[in-house]
């Protein structure tokens, strides 16, 4: 089967779907990262946590309003905070 033909199958069974003809095989979930939580109690503030992960004040304030959503690392190491706190102290030291 050539990739046009894979992918127009693939279509054809997302409008089927989608229009109640099949079920789904699996539904996938992603949490999503509460960055304003995670940030509020470790009582830092946006400039903090920025430069802490390597990153701007904008995208903290784009995660914290939830325009855009933390992938890759950066999910995994906000991930990492939440579970351990202790672990953004060792990052803001660097």
């Amino acid at each position: 089967m050539s990739i046009f033909d894979e992918l127009k199958s693939s279509l054809e069974e997302a409008v089927d779907i989608h229009q109640g003809r099949k079920e789904t095989g699996r539904i996938t979930r992603f949490e999503i990262t509460d960055v304003k939580s995670i940030r509020d109690d470790l009582q830092v503030s946006q400039a903090e946590f920025a430069k802490a992960l390597g990153t701007s004040v904008d995208t903290i304030k784009s995660w914290e309003s939830r325009r855009r959503n933390p992938t890759g690392l950066a999910a995994k190491v906000l991930a990492t905070i939440q579970e351990n706190p202790n672990f953004y102290n060792e990052l803001s030291a660097h």
